[in-house]
């Protein structure tokens, strides 16, 4: 393999860490915080744990705007992250995975952009990469894998889960999935002018649609995914020309 443009960020979630082969942490300072990165051997891509090394920031409380930032001073200008959500959509099983096309965002508290101090309206009418979506499909599809595009992924605050009732009106406003870590950042990666893409992984029926739902449940489907999602990622960095072999 030879390195011939800039690292693709990959951020990773629930259960997707460990099927990662990375080398030694590294801190990497800004303005908003620090946080840490492990960058692959062959320099190729860098990997940040979205809640920290050894999954101990919740949701809620995560330094979105320093991830970001983060991956924007090591030269990232694609992203390809993943999610465990809870799926509302009948068509869409857990076990499924899928590709985030556009968001709700119900989020309350977060710091979601990095323009405070000054008039930057950012369009977001299509937040999610159409050219890293089309780089994870055809990856796919060489892995003969089934990966269901077009998904309105809905994000909540968190630390808890969802009440049947709004569940049943995030259904009414068309979400599929839900989850706790899609915004804000895909907005901020947005901001900053990166192509991102969000890897959707069904992991419970979500509040309402299953008897009761449980952080259990959710990660032994998460990392029972893991590899099969590691195989898609490195795939789709192939299918956009950031490994060369």
């Amino acid at each position: 393999m030879t390195r011939d443009r800039s690292p693709v960020g990959v951020i990773v979630g629930t259960g997707v860490t460990q099927h990662f082969d990375l080398g030694r942490p590294r801190g990497v300072k800004t303005s908003y915080g620090r946080t840490t990165v492990y960058e692959d051997p062959s320099g190729e891509f860098v990997v940040i744990p979205r809640h920290g090394p050894g999954h101990r920031t919740p949701p809620h409380a995560i330094n979105y705007r320093a991830n970001i930032a983060a991956l924007e001073s090591l030269g990232v200008r694609e992203v390809i992250a993943t999610s465990a959500v809870g799926s509302m959509n009948d068509g869409f099983k857990v076990g499924d995975l899928g590709l985030a096309a556009q968001f709700l965002d119900f989020t309350k508290h977060r710091e979601g952009t990095f323009f405070e101090d000054e008039v930057v309206h950012t369009d977001m009418t299509n937040p999610y990469s159409r050219r890293v979506n089309e780089a994870l499909a055809a990856a796919a599809k060489k892995l003969k894998l089934e990966v269901r595009p077009g998904l309105v992924y809905v994000c909540v605050e968190g630390p808890r889960f969802e009440t049947a009732a709004e569940i049943r009106m995030y259904r009414t406003l068309g979400g599929d999935v839900v989850g706790m870590t899609g915004v804000p950042e895909v907005v901020l990666a947005k901001e900053k002018h990166m192509e991102y893409s969000s890897v959707l992984v069904a992991t419970n029926w979500a509040a309402g649609l299953q008897p009761a739902v449980s952080h259990e449940e959710v990660s032994k489907v998460m990392e029972g995914a893991g590899s099969l999602v590691k195989q898609l990622i490195e795939g789709a960095l192939g299918a956009l020309g950031g490994i060369r072999t």
